[in-house]
């Protein structure tokens, strides 16, 4: 991969104009054309001086990586390519070593909102922002963060009760429809269809794209990581649905006995579920809805409500209720990110706030939002000439004064106290007598008649008499970003936002907590006579406190565009990035910024980057940048009046003069290349010819190395020849002369062996003559004395013969005689006689062959051999009995106390859980080891073991169940014989203590999984946050003991619970624990989820 090339200035290979300021020609053509031309090349940042434009690419880009961060972290503003992370970096870094507070200002369209409860579907967003927020971001004196505040800015809460066509209400509406379960809806006595509500729009109830079941999920959850309570999510939720609700009341006329028109809702079935899940009194809703108490001083006037007021109280206490609902989660969201200390921060703001609203119908929303962006437009052209000026001074250049249009005028039409159109707008709301829309109408055009920015079809003003697109119920004011036409219908009932006393007051009543703190002003203690402020008003006076605070405080602005209403890649509509761009006043930006000096840059890397040019500054300039600047300058002839000196710094005024200096270096950066290039060559033609003639001499050097070192071996192997021939011809004449003397002695020593030879064998004959004749004699007389015994044997064999006739003869006769005797007794027992010896030779072969065939003695072995007779079934059977137990007792009396023990508890086990649990054929071969973690040995666990100091009967790590979301978190099980111990894993101290006596059941599951719940007595200090849900790998063994221990403390056997759907009991909550059979994610492990309030769902393999 080839490494990319690192670049040092924003003019290095730029594509398009990357700074606006430096743009020729400047227009909105060229403006637009430029920002498509580097969006096409994946360029989404453009600047204008200081400010980013961000156009939203909507698609994954490779520049948000960790190594792009490091890319820009201390770097120079414009030393690398426009990047939102330089603006970051520069404001940080301002932030923490100059010690000035920062503000980073976002307006514009991003379409990246994820308030689920303050944003909705327009006709030009899906995720439109419907509030404007300010966030501080508190930094200590290290620049670490430590929390923050938010703010919130006008919520559109009309969009509550009553949305445009084409748009939605808000998100929260659809997602809590769409995402909660049938049991949370039962409980907020909601149903699931969009058409039942009538404050739902149902043309765009679906939004493309958009999951709003899933998002659901992710706002419970992002509730829960803020800090939410379980209860205050449920509150929250609660108000929701009450709000949905209160559109479906509706209301009939009924005429009273004096003539008056009275409303009374339709059906109160709906009024009655609001009441339930409010808390609130319905009869006291239910007259709020019908009267209206009006107190002035000492007197109290009860009126009627006709069915037009009715309806205007219902949505009022609708829109106030989401408003209020939405301010309390901000403020409880600043509660959870707070700093925690009181030391001195350093702050960073960041203001995300709707941009400029042109739309088919305008309205009173419109019109403040509009407002609010010409503040900010009014103190963006304010701090930017106010920046300009400031660094026009510090760097001793005369400033000159910059022509522009200054919106202030606009401001002061809108804000001014006496004429302004706020000002007017709240007379009319104060005023009494009928007033309406119209009457506010009539009032504008008779003081902005003259007004040049205001335009209205009935103006006095004889320049618009003829102006027919201007409907009569309109007014039109000239913003800077261009004309917008407002509806003056709903300006005066949204600026009033009034909700009846008798609405407050039957909202404090409410026993639900949320719903009350909501309404303080209906508490009858604190009664308040005085009419509240204004929408209006309140939200000038906010605008005004976010100037002030934008002004004391570094501005970095982030103008975000959208390229296309379809939120497609690779889309560019130049139509609606043009309408962007003048609301935006972008164009305006830019003429304010080079209405000066287009460019400026410090003295030492303007002079790095163009010394090339100048042969007096090249390669290297010795002395002062500036010195360097102003010959590089002079010699190449640029008009004085294009640029000046500033103290630290190069003003240049016209970018024509900046890119001229950037075309002169890339052709001279070519004619460098070319002279590298050419130097290059002949170094490397030089050194390759250097290396070949090295080369040559070595080897030429190796070569006569190697014909000498040839010739020398030839030289010694010829000598070691000659020299071996000599040494052998030596040593073959000494060996002669050796083998002559050797023979000589052979030939005596010969001589004289025969001669020994000769007369051995001459004594040899003689000594074996004498032999043979004394054997003769031997031979002789052994035959004789053998003649003489086999004649005697002969003798006694025959005597012996007729002995042994005689002996048979006598007893076959007297076996004869005895015969006789007995044959009568013989005859009649003969039958039973054999048959008893038959049988008894069967039994005696029976047990004969069970001696040889009989089994090991392991107390396991079922083998027997098999029975061999029908007649010895009940023996057989017998003997393998009375050989079983013999064999248990062999083998029992083999063990230890601790052996007997173990095997207790197994027992125990087996009856149990066998056949019950099917888990339990796996921890038959596991022996029962108890102290799994061997506190006594291990260190770390000292502080545990010093704590406890009764026997430890098990200790081990379980996974204990966190009871709000099924997670499970690691700790130290400890059953000792009278409580039962949980402990942190890691630290080792102890989290609960319970004693046997106040635990009831064990309940688990008959799956093969590891999960089981111990049942405390209610009412026990243990059970105040209820009872425990563990998963163990050693669920058999922990149950077992647990049940033998309870068992000798406590005389009661410990109840044993097996089933696949068991209750635990949470705080003051029952949750049904429910195992299934699932596919797992992460193999053969049991996975545990909350899916709602009341279920806890197990998934087993």
């Amino acid at each position: 991969m080839a490494k990319m090339e690192v670049k040092t200035s924003l003019l290095d290979n730029m594509i398009g104009v990357g700074d606006m300021v430096l743009l020729e020609p400047l227009n909105e053509e060229t403006f637009i054309n430029n920002l498509k031309k580097r969006f096409d090349h994946s360029e989404i940042y453009t600047y204008i001086g200081s400010v980013v434009i961000s156009v939203n690419p909507y698609r994954s880009l490779p520049i948000y990586s960790p190594e792009k961060v490091e890319e820009y972290r201390n770097r120079n503003f414009y030393e690398l390519s426009p990047h939102i992370f330089a603006l970051s970096d520069e404001a940080y870094r301002s932030l923490r070593d100059q010690d000035k507070d920062q503000c980073i200002l976002i307006t514009g369209e991003s379409g990246a909102g994820k308030t689920a409860f303050g944003n909705a579907k327009t006709v030009r967003n899906d995720n439109s922002s419907r509030f404007g927020k300010y966030m501080d971001i508190e930094f200590d004196f290290k620049g670490d963060p430590l929390g923050g505040v938010i703010s919130n800015y006008l919520l559109e809460k009309s969009r509550v009760v009553k949305q445009p066509r084409g748009e939605r209400n808000f998100h929260v509406f659809y997602q809590l429809l769409s995402g909660a379960s049938e049991e949370l809806l039962n409980k907020l006595k909601l149903e699931r269809d969009f058409s039942r509500y009538n404050y739902l729009s149902l043309d765009s109830a679906k939004v493309n794209g958009v999951d709003d079941a899933a998002n659901f999920r992710t706002v419970r959850n992002a509730m829960q990581i803020v800090g939410f309570m379980d209860h205050e999510a449920e509150s929250v939720l609660a108000v929701v649905a009450a709000v949905l609700k209160l559109g479906n009341i509706e209301f009939k006329p009924e005429s009273r006995v004096n003539g008056l028109d009275e409303s009374k809702i339709k059906d109160k079935n709906e009024l009655k579920e609001i009441c339930e899940l409010t808390g609130i009194d319905q009869s006291v809703l239910e007259r709020a809805f019908s009267f209206r108490t009006v107190e002035a001083k000492q007197e109290k006037v009860s009126t009627t409500l006709n069915v037009a007021q009715a309806y205007y109280a219902r949505d009022a206490l609708a829109k106030n209720l989401y408003s209020r609902l939405f301010s309390w989660l901000v403020n409880r969201i600043n509660e959870s990110i707070k700093a925690q200390t009181k030391v001195r921060k350093k702050v960073m703001g960041v203001l995300d706030i709707y941009g400029f609203e042109i739309f088919e119908d305008n309205s009173f929303e419109q019109f403040i939002i509009n407002y609010c962006n010409e503040k900010l437009q009014q103190i963006f052209i304010e701090l930017t000439l106010k920046e300009e000026q400031e660094e026009y001074i510090r760097e001793d250049i005369e400033w000159t004064h910059i022509d522009y249009f200054n919106n202030a005028i606009i401001c002061d039409l809108i804000e001014n106290n006496t004429n302004g159109i706020l000002a007017m707008l709240d007379e009319e709301c104060l005023r009494p007598g009928t007033v309406t829309d119209e009457t506010f109408l009539e009032k504008l055009n008779q003081v902005c008649a003259t007004h040049q920015h205001f335009e209205s079809r009935m103006s006095k003003c004889s320049r618009f008499l003829n102006d027919t697109s201007l409907p009569h119920s309109c007014f039109r004011i000239q913003h800077y970003a261009g004309k917008v036409l407002y509806q003056v219908e709903g300006f005066v009932d949204k600026n009033n936002d009034l909700l009846y006393r008798d609405l407050s007051q039957a909202m404090w009543k409410a026993s639900h907590a949320l719903i009350k703190s909501l309404f303080p002003e209906g508490n009858p203690a604190k009664i308040n006579l005085k009419r509240p402020p204004t929408a209006g008003s309140q939200f000038k006076a906010s605008v005004a406190t976010l100037m002030k605070n934008l002004q004391t405080k570094n501005p970095n602005y982030i103008r975000c565009i959208k390229p296309n209403d379809k939120k497609a890649a690779h889309i560019f509509n130049e139509a609606l990035v043009c309408h962007q761009i003048r609301y935006l006043g972008l164009l305006e930006n830019v003429r304010v910024r080079r209405a000066g000096y287009a460019f400026r840059q410090a003295y030492e890397p303007c002079l790095e980057r163009y010394k090339m040019l100048c042969k007096q500054t090249w390669p290297h300039w010795k002395g002062p940048a500036r010195s360097g600047v102003e010959v590089l300058f002079n010699e190449l002839e640029i008009p004085v009046e294009e640029y000046s000196f500033g103290r630290s710094k190069i003003f240049i005024r016209n970018p024509r003069t900046l890119f001229k200096l950037e075309d002169l270096r890339k052709q001279r950066l070519e004619d460098l290349a070319t002279l590298i290039q050419k130097i290059y060559r002949g170094w490397k033609c030089r050194t390759h010819f250097l290396l070949m003639k090295k080369s040559q001499i070595v080897i030429a050097a190796w070569y006569r190395r190697y014909a000498q070192q040839k010739r020398y071996q030839q030289t010694k192997s010829s000598a070691l020849v000659i020299q071996s021939y000599i040494r052998g011809w030596k040593a073959r004449k000494i060996l002669r002369e050796l083998k002559h003397q050797k023979r000589c002695k052979e030939a005596v020593t010969t001589i004289a062996a025969y001669w020994h030879g000769t007369q051995a064998r001459r004594e040899l004959r003689r000594l074996k003559e004498e032999a043979r004749n004394k054997h003769a004699i031997a031979v002789i007389w052994a035959y004789w004395l053998g003649s003489k015994a086999r004649r005697e044997l002969k003798r006694l064999k025959e005597e012996a013969r007729r002995k042994h006739a005689v002996a048979v003869i006598w007893a076959y006769w007297l076996g004869l005689k005895v015969r006789r005797e007995y044959r009568k007794f013989f005859r009649a027992n003969a039958g039973k006689k054999i048959y008893e010896f038959t049988l008894q030779r069967i039994v005696q072969k029976y047990f004969l062959e069970m001696k040889n065939k009989m089994p090991s003695l392991s107390p396991i072995d079922k083998n027997w051999p098999s029975r061999p007779y029908l007649f010895l079934d009940s023996t057989h059977k017998e003997l393998k009995r009375i050989f079983h137990l013999w064999r248990c007792k062999k083998y029992r009396d083999q063990f230890t106390d601790q052996q007997k023990l173990i095997y207790e508890e197994k027992l125990e086990a087996s009856e149990l859980f066998k056949d019950k649990k099917a888990l339990y054929p796996s921890s038959v071969g596991q022996p029962f080891q108890g102290a799994y973690l061997e506190i006594n040995k291990n260190p770390k666990y000292k502080k545990l073991k010093d704590a406890i100091e009764e026997k430890i009967i098990i200790a081990e790590v379980v996974n204990k169940i966190n009871r709000a979301n099924g997670k499970s978190t690691s700790r130290i099980f400890l059953l000792t014989n009278n409580n039962l111990l949980l402990a942190d894993q890691k630290s080792g101290q102890i989290k609960s203590e319970v004693p046997l006596v106040d635990v009831t059941k064990v309940s688990m599951s008959s799956q093969n999984d590891g999960f089981f719940a111990v049942h405390l007595k209610e009412g026990s200090e243990a059970a105040s946050k209820g009872d425990f849900l563990f998963s163990s790998d050693h669920l058999i063994e922990m149950a077992t003991k647990l049940y033998r221990t309870t068992l000798s403390q406590t005389k009661q056997k410990l109840n044993i619970e097996i089933s696949d759907e068991f209750l635990v009991q949470f705080r003051q909550d029952k949750v049904c624990v429910k195992f299934i059979q699932g596919n797992q994610k992460n193999g053969s492990v049991p996975t545990c989820k909350r899916k709602n309030n009341r279920l806890l769902e197990v998934a087993v393999p």
